[in-house]
C-alpha cells in the first residue's frame, strides 16, 4: 500500500493558491483514476483506490500546510507502512512553472509542510515537487505562494496536472525516471519529423541540411 499526499491548506480561501498545487494534483489523479468518495480520516479528506496493481490512499491533510505530518504520521503507523511508502506532491519555489522533479529523501528546502512530514516519519519518503516559479525576492515569497494562481498560469497548471495525474502510476510502481520522462514529454512534446516524399527522399532543403560542412568538436585534425 501507498499513501499518496498532496499538501496545501483546506478552505475555499486557499483553493487555487500556488501553495495547493499538491491538493489540485492529488484531486486530479483521484478524479482520473477513480478513487472512492473522499471521506474525512487521519486528520486527512482520503480516497481509496488503486494505482500499477496495488491500493492506494490519496490524502490531503486537514491541519494547515505547517502541521502536514501529524496526518501524514498518523496514518503511516496505523497502516505500518514505512517512509518509503510515502509519495508527497508539493509546490516548489526554486523550479521554473511547469517543471517537476521526484526524489527519494533530501532536505525540505525550507518548505514548511515538508519539514512538518520528516518531524513526524523521518525523511526516506518520496518527493514530487511541481514548479510554480520564484518571485525574484525573499521578502516575496511568502505572498507568492499564497496567492492565486493568475489567467495566464491557468493553461499551463492544468497540462502539468493532467500530465502527473496520466503518468503517476508509473512512480507508484517504482519506476521514478519513466515518470518523469513521459511527464516531460506530456507537457512538451516532441516536434514531429518532417515528411518524407513518396520516393523516400527527402525534401531538398533536407538534403541541404545533410550536406552542409559538420561543426562537430575536433574538426581540421
Amino acid at each position: 500500500m501507498l499513501l499518496l499526499v498532496g499538501l496545501g491548506n483546506p478552505g475555499p480561501r486557499y483553493a487555487q493558491n500556488r501553495h495547493n498545487i499538491g491538493f489540485m494534483a492529488v484531486d486530479e489523479i483521484v478524479r482520473r483514476h477513480g478513487f472512492q468518495p473522499w471521506r474525512k480520516r487521519f486528520q486527512a479528506e482520503t480516497a481509496e483506490g488503486r494505482l500499477a496493481n496495488g491500493k492506494v490512499l490519496a490524502m490531503k491533510p486537514q491541519t494547515y500546510m505547517n502541521e502536514s505530518g501529524r496526518a501524514v504520521g498518523e496514518a503511516l503507523r496505523f497502516f505500518k507502512l514505512e517512509p518509503e511508502d510515502v509519495i508527497v506532491l508539493y509546490d516548489e519555489i526554486d523550479l521554473a512553472p511547469n517543471k517537476l522533479r521526484v526524489k527519494c529523501g533530501g532536505g525540505s528546502g525550507g518548505h514548511n509542510g515538508i519539514r512538518s512530514i520528516e518531524s513526524h516519519i523521518g525523511r526516506d519518503f518520496w518527493r514530487v515537487r511541481l514548479g510554480v516559479g520564484h518571485p525574484g525576492e525573499k521578502d516575496l515569497v511568502h505572498s507568492h505562494v499564497l496567492n492565486d494562481f493568475g489567467k495566464s498560469d491557468q493553461a499551463w497548471v492544468e497540462k502539468l496536472l493532467d500530465a502527473v495525474a496520466a503518468e503517476i502510476p508509473s512512480l507508484c510502481a517504482g519506476d521514478a525516471p519513466r515518470f518523469m520522462s513521459r511527464v516531460a514529454e506530456a507537457i512538451n512534446p516532441p516536434r514531429p519529423k518532417p515528411p518524407k516524399r513518396k520516393d523516400g527522399a527527402v525534401k531538398d532543403d533536407e538534403a541541404a541540411e545533410d550536406t552542409a560542412p559538420s561543426s562537430s568538436a575536433g574538426e581540421g585534425g
